[in-house]
């Protein structure tokens, strides 16, 4: 602290003042030297892992995220688990994304554990899955188990929760980006709980951490009257455009947005709004182009079982949901491929998702995939490609809502930033 006697009289004055004023001089010079100092230290700080256009290597060297697409080699990725999942209960949202002769399954389950049977079976699938991927050379991370079970209010809404099975719902790397998602089910409020421990790590490794904003999921954000008997009805409101979902405030889950570089493609569905597609476009404008494509789709949800890109001018288009856009993809010079019909039994439960899981295919490179043990048409369309099969079987996890894709997330695969469309 300085401190300074009062004199009076004019040359004892001046000499005061003189003091005071160098005392002052030389402890702002030292504040200005030190702020530019930790300026300069900052600003080289960010730099070091800016992204640049023109870069080879966009990210720190030792930082552990690194993600443009779906198909460079694969080095690490975050593969859910199906402990302690929990049906959601029967709220107008789910309802509106599931199947009608499930419905029946949710009122009478809802806020419980799905059949232990049938997790016990998908938990030790997942085990061999990623037993399978670190055989592959793939270093492989799993969230934190909770107890799902637990019920949680907040001032808008109550609920119990639903599990940590598929992270590429919640998490979207882009560069050496996290993007946490809203989401959009109540069930699923919480739900990033369960990957705080890894995200923190993958921050203090260097990596960017967003958190889009997060819903008051109140009842205004939901059409509660939204008009659902039957398929039928769900293709006439997907046809006008109308979803249960309002533009109350911004929702979206992860999974209804693919990457190709710097294209990102999303969809507007049930969970993800045009507010949630805005923000995501803002945030990621100027080095990103966020594209909405649509699809003639009864129940949009998550667009990687209706459009897979699996590769540099490659994609997996479901011939039951055509791409209303697909044109803007041939004309770039891309290969449209239809998978063959799913053969999943009918009498398989798929509580949250259609058969098409078959064409949610997680791929290792552009030369190896990871597909279903059980789908061998599809199997054999990727072998005609020149593109290697990794066989799993996870049909009983295919029950909680996933393929390959849903319950990873990749952090890591080696590449760089690329325009596949200009």
């Amino acid at each position: 602290m300085l401190r300074v006697r009062c004199l009076r009289g004019g040359s004892r004055g001046a000499e005061a003042a003189h003091y005071i004023g160098s005392r002052l001089q030389r402890v702002f010079t030292g504040w200005v030297q030190r702020t530019f100092q930790s300026t300069q230290a900052a600003t080289a700080s960010q730099n070091t892992c800016a992204a640049d256009d023109k870069a080879t290597s966009p990210v720190p060297k030792d930082c552990l995220v690194c993600s443009y697409n779906e198909w460079d080699p694969l080095e690490e990725v975050i593969v859910g688990r199906a402990e302690n999942a929990c049906v959601p209960p029967f709220s107008v949202e789910v309802k509106a994304n599931t199947y009608e002769k499930y419905w029946g399954f949710y009122q009478k389950f809802g806020g419980q554990s799905f059949p232990k049977d049938h997790l016990k079976k998908a938990i030790a699938e997942i085990e061999e899955m990623c037993n399978i991927l670190k055989g592959e050379g793939v270093i492989v991370k799993r969230p934190d188990p909770i107890d799902w079970s637990v019920k949680y209010k907040t001032p808008d809404f109550e609920s119990t929760g639903m599990y940590a099975a598929m992270p590429r719902d919640i998490l979207l790397v882009v560069g050496n980006e996290i993007i946490e998602a809203p989401m959009a089910w109540r069930a699923r409020f919480f739900e990033y709980r369960a990957y705080r421990r890894l995200i923190k790590d993958y921050f203090n490794s260097g990596a960017k951490w967003t958190t889009a904003p997060k819903p008051t999921m109140a009842d205004e954000l939901y059409d509660q009257n939204y008009p659902i008997h039957s398929v039928e009805d769900r293709h006439k409101l997907a046809a006008q455009g109308k979803f249960v979902t309002t533009e109350f405030e911004p929702c979206f889950d992860a999974a209804d947005f693919i990457r190709a570089g710097r294209d990102i493609f999303v969809q507007r569905s049930q969970v993800t709004n045009f507010m949630g597609i805005e923000w995501m476009r803002r945030h990621l404008a100027p080095d990103y182009r966020v594209h909405i494509i649509s699809f003639k789709d009864p129940n949009p949800m998550h667009i990687d079982a209706t459009f897979n890109i699996i590769g540099p001018g490659l994609v997996l288009s479901n011939p039951d949901r055509p791409c209303h856009q697909i044109e803007l993809f041939k004309k770039a010079g891309w290969t449209v491929i239809q998978p063959p019909v799913p053969l999943i039994p009918d009498d398989h439960p798929l509580w949250m998702s259609s058969k098409w899981l078959s064409m949610n295919v997680l791929m290792l490179d552009e030369k190896r995939v990871m597909v279903d043990a059980n789908e061998t048409s599809i199997q054999k369309m990727f072998e005609k490609l020149g593109i290697s099969t990794i066989k799993v079987n996870i049909r009983h996890a295919n029950s909680l809502g996933g393929g390959f894709h849903c319950w990873t997330c990749d952090i890591r695969r080696r590449g760089t930033l690329q325009s596949y469309f200009d």
